[in-house]
This record gives C-alpha cells, structure tokens and sequence, in this order.
C-alpha cells in the first residue's frame, strides 16, 4: 500500500525484454530509495507496484525488478529507455502518515496527455483516457497520475465521445516529481480510487442470501 507521496527520483539504467517468456527486467538507480530495501520488497515506480530482485546490499546499489506481461502492457513501463527519470516511493508503514490517499500500485490502464497547461508557477493537466476507466474519476475526487496522489479538478460530461480528466498541478509537485516533463502524447499510469471500484462491485453483485426455514 502506498499514498502517492513521491519520496525519490530514479532513472532508468536498463530494460531488458525477454520476448520467449513475456517478461522484462528492469534496472533502476534509484538512489536513497533503496536505504534498507531487501530483496523481495516494494517499491512503486510511476505508480506500479514492483519487487525487488536484490537488495541494497547489492554491488553496484542498483534497483532491479521483473515485469510481467500484463504489467508491460497494462502501464507505461514498457515504454521506458534509458536515461528516463520516474517517480518512485516506498510502500507505507502503519505508523507514517496518510498525507495523499490509499493506492494500491495496481495501475488501472494508460492515459495520454492531451494538454498541458501553463499558469505561471502552476500547470493544468488535461488527461485522455477510456471510458471504461472514466466512470471512476470524479471532480474533487483523487487518482495516482504516475503514482502521484493527485485532486481531480474537472471531468467530461457523462456522454462525452472522448472522456478527459483534469489536475492542477502546484510548485511543490512539479519539483518534486516527473510531472513537469509531461508533454502532449505521452503515456500516463492511471489508478483510479479503490473506493470506486469496490463500490462498483458492491452495487453489481447481489448479497449472498441465507436460506430460512
């Protein structure tokens, strides 16, 4: 579980696709992120939830994980070269506190970036995306954009053709994420509110009910 509070910057090092066995590794410097990470721990990067193959005990201190078929094409991963910076943050601990809002690293599906939206020291977002995953974003709502826990500011109508979604984004979260170099057409990592989805489902499945005599 995470908040989407980006803690750390690391850049790509490598992505090395094994196309026989639909899978990738990939390998991260990931700088102070890896302070007392083990080998099978979590560290989200653009918002996706990964395992650490290694430890920061390693040689050369480098994030490695393996990306499933599923994860290279249900997020942005895949498209990944070296040199790329991505957000990364450390799984949440009980005891620390819930500044963003509860994500779970499950990224939902890829938006494209539409417009970007400067207005001096702060910018707008204007996000496409399916309308599969539009029905879960709502204005004043949140959503992990690239894993960043952000306040949805505006939304498509209900029977838009194409649906879009809105963010604004302050000083501080320029700084101190990847957001800030989001172009028109890039590939964005959407994972819309758990509480949404669990809704959803609450509401398409009918209470299981007891027989009585």
């Amino acid at each position: 579980m995470f908040t989407g509070i980006i803690t750390h910057l690391g850049t790509v090092v490598s992505l090395e696709e094994h196309p026989e066995a639909d899978t990738a590794t990939l390998t991260l410097d990931a700088g102070g992120a890896l302070d007392g990470l083990p080998a099978g721990g979590s560290l989200a990067v653009d918002g996706v939830c990964l395992t650490a193959l290694n430890g920061p005990e390693s040689a050369d201190g480098r994030f490695r994980a393996d990306l499933m078929g599923q994860t290279l094409r249900m997020t942005s991963l895949g498209a990944r070269r070296p040199g790329d910076r991505v957000n990364l943050e450390r799984c949440l601990r009980p005891t620390d506190h819930l500044d963003g809002h509860l994500v779970q690293g499950h990224v939902d599906g890829v938006g494209t970036v539409l417009e970007v939206t400067e207005h001096g020291e702060w910018t707008t977002l204007r996000i496409g995306l399916d309308v599969a995953l539009a029905r879960y974003v709502a204005a004043q709502g949140a959503i992990a954009l690239q894993g960043v826990s952000l306040t949805v500011t505006a939304v498509s109508v209900p029977d838009a053709v194409e649906h879009w979604f809105e963010v604004g984004l302050i000083p501080a979260t320029l700084q101190a994420t990847t957001l800030a170099d989001l172009a028109p057409g890039d590939p964005v990592n959407l994972e819309t509110d758990v509480m949404a989805r669990y809704a959803e489902r609450l509401a398409a499945v009918p209470a299981a009910r007891e027989d009585r005599a």
